[in-house]
């Protein structure tokens, strides 16, 4: 595997932000008007000795899809040095989900301009665990397939080049814009197979081309374990990613790269589980003939997506151990991550942090009542305060027309 030279020692920090702190259509249809994961999180309850639940935001809970919200966290995360959100976007055979937080909080925010976004396309089948009924029904019911066929995905491409990768703060590699595929083997089995699949992205790189683009930069999510119900594990990474033409690979979150089976329940601590994903990561490294970008975990607990009057029982997701680490601990993955990357050295270094805001898997970067504003701290502890945006140049205007146009 042939090194590359950093062109700088900072690398970009990109949380995942999870969009389902507002209202909408489809949930009001599943779980009843006015529902959110706000909800889920208020009901949360301690479910053994010293389970720190319900998590409590520090400055109350919030609307995301209003330009208010969206503009508060947009300073909050350029103050402490997150470059860009990499926003979960959910698109089905009838078109998208929880996507008010994007297009009515962020992109409308005064401010959006100061940090940059992309798409992390979270194709995983949803089921309802909001909340799940009891850890021996580990079917949970279907709410939406996201294997999408051909038809689907070239709906999803025409809409997300059109109203997002003109956008001068979206963010690109090499001039490419960003587009992650959370679950590839979905991906490939709503296609109908690895040819189909590599045939779609050829022509969805070639509708960025279309757009004025040198092309997409694709980037896979990895994992050596299932966590969600019914997710495939992805056992031949480097092959996978190689025959589908992505660009680079990286992690959601640390328990996709650990048997949970093997830690203790129902906490566990936070070392093993980083020491365990970290193995991976090396290994992917030493696979693939792409950069692999390694993730920081904040932490992990589900518990507010299961039923509160179950006893919490070891089981499938959500019914899994709990890592609740400290600040310091969490910097403590930081810097491994930053070393990672000064030892692979790839040409445009990455690190993805899960998340911004994941409260109902415990795993959230904004303050809370506990532990204030020291996760954010952590971040420019090692890498220092967001470094100054660079004038991005105006959009074309006949590229953006010819975009909007698809």
């Amino acid at each position: 595997m042939t090194k590359e030279t950093p062109k700088t020692n900072r690398p970009k920090v990109l949380a995942y932000y999870f969009p389902d702190w507002h209202k909408d259509v489809r949930n009001a249809a599943w779980f009843g008007p006015g529902w959110d994961e706000w909800k889920l999180l208020s009901e949360a309850t301690p479910r053994f000795e010293g389970h720190r639940q319900p998590r409590i935001p520090l400055h109350g809970t919030f609307d995301e899809a209003t330009p208010e919200s969206a503009g508060q966290q947009i300073r909050l995360a350029k103050e402490y040095g997150v470059d860009g959100f990499l926003v979960d976007y959910y698109w089905y055979d009838d078109g998208p989900y929880l996507q008010r937080a994007l297009d009515e909080g962020i992109l409308k925010a005064d401010n959006n301009i100061d940090i940059e976004f992309a798409l992390m396309w979270a194709n995983h089948e949803l089921v309802d665990i909001f909340p799940h009924a009891h850890p021996d029904n580990a079917q949970a019911t279907r709410l939406k397939d996201g294997a999408l066929d051909r038809a689907a995905f070239e709906a999803m491409v025409y809409h997300i080049v059109g109203h997002y990768f003109s956008r001068p703060n979206y963010l690109t590699v090499d001039g490419r814009p960003w587009f992650t595929v959370y679950d590839v083997p979905n991906f490939v089995a709503g296609l109908g197979g690895i040819e189909e699949a590599a045939d779609a992205l050829a022509w969805f790189d070639s509708e960025v081309q279309r757009a004025g683009f040198p092309g997409v930069h694709l980037d896979a999510v990895l994992w050596s374990s299932e966590v969600l119900p019914t997710a495939e594990a992805q056992h031949t990474p480097a092959s996978l990613v190689g025959q589908l033409g992505f660009r680079s690979a990286t992690s959601y979150i640390w328990v996709h790269q650990a048997d949970l089976a093997t830690f203790d329940f129902p906490t566990s601590q936070i070392k093993p589980l980083r020491e365990a994903a970290f193995r991976e990561y090396e290994r992917y490294a030493s696979q693939l003939d792409i950069p692999f970008y390694p993730n920081v975990t904040v932490g992990w607990d589900p518990s507010p997506r299961t039923n509160q009057d179950q006893v919490f029982t070891e089981g499938r997701y959500p019914w899994t151990p709990i890592w609740d680490p400290t600040p310091q601990e969490f910097e403590d993955g930081l810097r491994e991550a930053k070393s990672f990357l000064e030892r692979h050295t790839p040409t445009n270094p990455i690190i993805t942090i899960n998340a911004w805001n994941e409260w109902t898997e415990g795993s959230v970067l904004l303050p809370d009542s506990h532990n204030g504003y020291r996760f954010l701290e952590a971040i420019r502890n090692v890498f220092g305060a967001t470094p100054p945006a660079e004038d991005r140049p105006a959009v074309d205007a006949e590229k953006e027309r010819k975009s909007n146009a698809g």
